[in-house]
């Protein structure tokens, strides 16, 4: 394990960083326009203790959750931080929950972000008197294999490496019922070749074995990295849970109407006050899947004269139910049901007796729209807290941006505009000179020629400042030029862009988003784990830049 030493931290604020929707920013800023859709601030210390007093939670129902979560943790080998934390919760302990689709070989860096942000917020409340312990979510209901059996990895020049694998199970299944064979191995054993001899290369040979599923590989890995902090592992698809959820299923079915109504309104609400909606609802839409031939389903309903029935979308024809037949299917087999996003938080929350939920901005968005669904079904909207965030830069990145004098920032506008800066930086010092001494001799000379022809028409004064901006422009189309010139003689230039590009900003997007973070814990050790945690501060919801 290589020795880490405390990270050092810089802020960015939201508003630096591309693509980031005016509702998030406005939910980091609490403004007056968007506290409509979220009751409570973003800020855990301003609400933690009345939130906690007004919590209620069934208690059979909290005995029965928490002997599943033992049977489940136990499986994956969880910690006695973990147990003792389980007991907690079965105490009377509130839950800190977040969770995430179950990437390859523990998902992109933020998925661990989260998991340390819970753990760091069950803290919190109890420096602040409250009992909680910190639970992730694992979405192993989710039918979407594209976005979870892959994993990017930096190679050892730095540029990224996708490893992927291949499914050979019915498509739109659910993840938990993809069972992984012997072709996980070769990928395990490529992506330890670029971890290298580390303590998550063993985790991931530990996890990811034949007979696994991609759920409960992740949860196996998840169990190793965060066992002193004994996050509890839950995962949905579990059938017992669904059993326990069976009341929220029925009322998404019995309550269609009046959700679904209520869902519309706030959509509209939303976009009135400049908002965007995260999910698109209709007049049809229905808050559950269903297992149809083995694949992942959506409900949907539709009038039949005075009444509504439901339906099923198959292969060949699509299937009729009256509501009758739906909730009766609902009660016989509530293992074939799973909700659909906006229904996922009041499963959960049904569950759980969760205080706070903490996740990213695509996250927040979906809950200024859940609220309504709250609202409706559980009459109390749980407050989210935006997750850490930041983007980490290794000792040989940080060479580099020195080198060009440059900061993180300057890789968000993507490769091709970092290419140009990068060039700018490199062109030789005498010909750098010599565009900044024919830039200030078309102004001087320029100047010179406006103050006479003030004297002779002051309406050809326009014509000369049209004349300054066409050089200009031409003098920036040749500097353009030269640095490309220059960039294609720099070899070395070129690949300090694609491996700066990549590793900060991937893909045009935030390197949490982009790298797995098994990748950063190989490199650095597990104790990095420890160094991010402490960097991670509630009451700071910039992004961050963490120098290790």
């Amino acid at each position: 394990m290589s020795e880490v030493l405390p990270v050092k931290s810089q802020c960015l604020p939201f508003a630096q960083v591309p693509h980031t929707t005016r509702l998030f920013t406005d939910l980091l800023a609490y403004s007056p326009s968007v506290r409509p859709f979220y009751p409570h601030s973003p800020y855990f210390s301003e609400w933690v203790k009345a939130e906690a007093s007004a919590l209620q939670y069934d208690g059979p129902r909290r005995e029965r959750v928490s002997a599943i979560l033992e049977r489940q943790n136990k499986s994956w080998g969880a910690s006695p931080q973990a147990f003792a934390n389980i007991n907690r919760l079965r105490g009377g302990a509130a839950a800190i929950v977040t969770g995430q689709q179950v990437g390859l070989f523990g998902g992109p860096m933020f998925s661990i972000y989260k998991a340390l942000t819970a753990v760091k917020l069950a803290e919190q409340a109890a420096a602040a008197g409250v009992d909680a312990v910190p639970v992730f979510w694992l979405a192993t209901y989710d039918h979407d294999l594209a976005e979870v059996n892959h994993a990017v990895i930096p190679g050892p020049d730095g540029l990224l490496r996708t490893l992927t694998i291949s499914s050979h199970g019915i498509a739109g299944a659910p993840v938990s019922n993809i069972n992984l064979g012997d072709e996980i191995l070769p990928v395990v054993e490529e992506a330890a070749g670029l971890l290298g001899d580390s303590e998550a290369a063993q985790f991931l040979r530990e996890s990811y074995r034949p007979g696994e599923t991609l759920g409960s590989a992740f949860a196996r890995f998840y169990a190793r990295l965060f066992g002193q902090w004994g996050v509890i592992l839950l995962d949905a698809s579990d059938p017992e849970l669904h059993r326990v959820a069976a009341p929220i299923y029925r009322a998404a079915v019995e309550r269609a109407s009046e959700i679904d109504d209520a869902l519309l309104v706030r959509g509209q609400a939303l976009e009135a006050a400049g908002y965007h909606q995260q999910v698109r609802v209709t007049a049809s839409s229905v808050l559950l899947f269903t297992l149809q031939n083995g694949a992942r389903t959506a409900v949907q309903r539709r009038a039949n004269g005075s009444a509504a029935e439901f339906v099923i979308a198959g292969e060949t024809a699509a299937e009729k139910l009256s509501p009758a037949e739906l909730l009766d299917r609902i009660d016989k087999t509530p293992e074939n049901f799973s909700p659909n996003v906006l229904l996922r938080p009041v499963v959960q929350d049904y569950l759980l007796p969760t205080l706070a939920y903490t996740g990213g901005a695509a996250e927040a968005a979906y809950f200024a729209q859940v609220g309504a669904v709250y609202e409706t079904m559980l009459r109390r909207v749980t407050p989210i807290v935006p997750r850490f965030s930041a983007t980490l830069v290794e000792p040989k990145v940080q060479r580099w941006l020195r080198q060009y004098d440059i900061a993180v920032v300057d890789t968000f506008h993507g490769p091709d505009a970092l290419r140009q800066t990068l060039a700018s930086r490199t062109l030789p010092a005498d010909l750098h000179a010599a565009f900044e001494r024919a830039k200030k001799s078309v102004e001087e000379s320029f100047s010179g020629l406006q103050e006479s022809l003030v004297k002779l028409d002051p309406t050809l004064v326009e014509a000369s400042q049209t004349g300054v901006s066409k050089i200009h422009y031409q003098l920036d189309r040749l500097r353009e030029r030269a640095m490309a010139a220059g960039l294609r003689r720099s070899e070395v230039v070129s690949r300090h862009a694609e491996a700066l590009s990549q590793g900060l900003y991937p893909e045009n997007a935030l390197q949490e988003r982009g790298v797995a973070g098994a990748y950063f814990v190989a490199r650095h050790g597990t104790e990095l784990l420890k160094n991010i945690y402490d960097a991670v501060r509630v009451d700071c919801l910039d992004h961050q830049i963490l120098e290790l």
